[in-house]
């Protein structure tokens, strides 16, 4: 009888424990990084937004976490004038995602206009560390049909220039921890008008 009880209590226990480790779980799932707690008061964005009844803005994050194999990023040499609030370099530690592209498109800067070429587009793979430097020059994983020689050579040096510039990216340790070696990928297009004439 008193072992029957005893198991019983066990197993009421174990009960009572499961939703309190669910939720615990469900929390350290949906924070991968180290934030301090997030609220409508709080002065920046957690992983990477937040949602409060007063904001105006995203409640679904730039990118999906958990964070994936690749990180895949588009940087246009011409932003349209409404996203320019992501092409600017944050003044504090990347600690996000959205923190990370700002930087990366920050730091691009095109070739000059006469060296340039309309329509140029490059993407090339690279991987980070945790302290924020680049493990290897990044790779070129595509390039624009038809392109001379020599224009490829001019995009693949600024590329390389801009990350060069800004690197090591001063990432926060969680951010360093999370994507340190997975690859990401970035698309550079060039989207300026060179020739002159009026858009169609």
């Amino acid at each position: 009888m008193v072992s029957r009880i005893a198991s019983l209590a066990v197993l009421a226990g174990l009960v009572l424990a499961t939703p309190s480790l669910a939720r615990e779980r469900r929390s350290i799932d949906a924070t991968p990084f180290s934030h301090s707690p997030c609220s409508v008061l709080t002065g920046r964005p957690c992983t990477p937004y937040f949602c409060g009844v007063f904001g105006h803005g995203p409640c679904i994050p730039e990118f999906d976490y958990p964070i994936g194999e690749n990180l895949q990023l588009t940087i246009l040499s011409s932003p349209d004038p409404k996203d320019a609030a992501k092409y600017r370099k944050p003044d504090h530690d990347l600690d996000t995602i959205s923190d990370l592209f700002a930087m990366l498109r920050a730091c691009w800067t095109p070739p000059n206009v006469a060296e340039a070429h309309e329509g140029m587009q490059m993407s090339v793979a690279f991987s980070f560390k945790r302290d924020g430097g680049i493990i290897a020059p990044p790779r070129i994983t595509y390039v624009a049909a038809g392109s001379p020689k020599e224009t490829r050579e001019i995009y693949r040096r600024a590329i390389t220039d801009a990350l060069e510039r800004c690197s090591p990216f001063p990432l926060s340790r969680g951010l360093g921890g999370a994507i340190a070696g997975r690859p990401i990928m970035i698309r550079y297009v060039d989207n300026r008008k060179l020739s002159g004439e009026p858009p169609p």
